[in-house]
């Protein structure tokens, strides 16, 4: 809201430039004076260069049957890196991103999960998402474990069902 909005809005200060006999209902007010100091300006962060973006990930992925391990390197906002679909992983991270809600986060304490066994694959995910740091460990222990993991495909592999 501007100053002025926030001036006009209080009953004292719409009438700060009447004279005495004069008022809202006569017409006739003050001329403004000139002001001395203008509004403060509002400052803008600098613009952010596409490398500069801080989205970026790392993704170790291990014990998915055909390789001991792997891991790729993921930039969002351009979408980038050396991971295998990295527009769809940033896509996914994006929709998955909001106010209050962190994409990583691990099952909550007390959750009650199917003793659904996923397979052996576990990934490490750790970098810079949406400007907050990121360290998280992902299995596939447990149906809320499942469930956690194929949220996030395809930044996690597709284990079709491992």
């Amino acid at each position: 809201m501007s100053v002025s909005a926030v001036l006009s809005a209080l009953p004292a200060a719409a009438h700060a430039d009447t004279a005495p006999g004069e008022g809202p209902h006569t017409g006739a007010t003050r001329p403004q004076e000139p002001r001395t100091g203008a509004a403060p300006a509002v400052l803008m962060p600098p613009p952010v260069r596409a490398e500069d973006s801080g989205d970026r990930l790392t993704v170790t992925v291990r014990h998915l049957g055909d390789t001991d391990g792997r891991t790729y390197e993921l930039r969002c906002h351009p979408a980038g890196g050396s991971h295998p679909t990295p527009e769809q992983a940033c896509e996914t991270l994006d929709r998955r991103t909001t106010w209050g809600k962190d994409p990583f986060a691990p099952v909550a304490p007390g959750t009650l999960c199917t003793m659904l066994y996923g397979g052996p694959a576990t990934a490490h995910v750790t970098g810079t998402w949406a400007g907050w740091p990121v360290d998280a460990r992902f299995d596939r222990a447990d149906g809320c474990q499942i469930a956690r993991w194929d949220a996030l495909v395809p930044l996690l592999p597709d284990t079709g069902g491992q």
